[in-house]
């Protein structure tokens, strides 16, 4: 069964860090893609970032130079450290992987395997 979990939110002044983490189990971290998801209240989840076995990374353009995703096989983690944090960046950060393959450019029904969510606030 495949389960990601993650860890790293929470309450953070504006210009500051925060490392957020997915831990994933029960799939083969061969040919794979995780990607990072905010929901905002009443707003569809929109994607982040998005780490591909194949492709590399990708982001969305309100976090580029910004966030940083990265990847530790060894932990079977994904990591995305965001900097410079802003008050629109607070949401829900979601991790998510499709049930195979490794393409980050599919839509949000790509990816099937969701996280349990961590908050991101960021005060002004």
């Amino acid at each position: 069964e495949v389960q990601l979990v993650e860890s790293g939110g929470g309450l953070v002044q504006a210009g500051g860090s925060l490392r957020l983490s997915c831990a994933a189990s029960g799939f083969i971290f061969d040919d794979y893609a995780i990607g990072w998801f905010r929901q905002y209240p009443g707003k569809e989840r929109e994607g982040v970032s998005c780490f591909s076995s194949i492709d590399g990374t990708s982001y969305a353009n309100s976090v580029k130079g910004r966030f940083t995703i990265s990847h530790d096989n060894a932990k079977n983690t994904v990591y995305l450290q965001m900097n410079s944090l802003k008050p629109e960046d607070t949401a829900v950060y979601y991790c998510a992987a499709p049930a195979y393959g490794s393409d980050c450019r599919k839509g949000l029904n790509y990816f099937v395997y969701w996280g349990q969510g961590t908050q991101v606030t960021v005060s002004s």
